[in-house]
């Protein structure tokens, strides 16, 4: 059976208003832990979601 590869990758809003997307692409504890940062630093609607190895979200909104 083969092992299928899932990222998970993160979108957000910072603090100033200016959308931003993830450079790379984390494995599911990680991003949580990347949601959590963003957060507390301030940034708003900030979103995980899956995407295939190597391909990174848009940061328009």
């Amino acid at each position: 059976m083969a092992i299928m590869m899932t990222d998970h990758v993160l979108t957000w809003t910072d603090s100033d208003g200016t959308p931003r997307a993830s450079g790379v692409g984390y494995d599911r504890p990680s991003a949580g832990h990347q949601k959590e940062k963003l957060e507390n630093q301030g940034c708003t609607d900030v979103e995980v979601t899956q995407a295939k190895p190597g391909v990174l979200p848009e940061s328009e909104r």
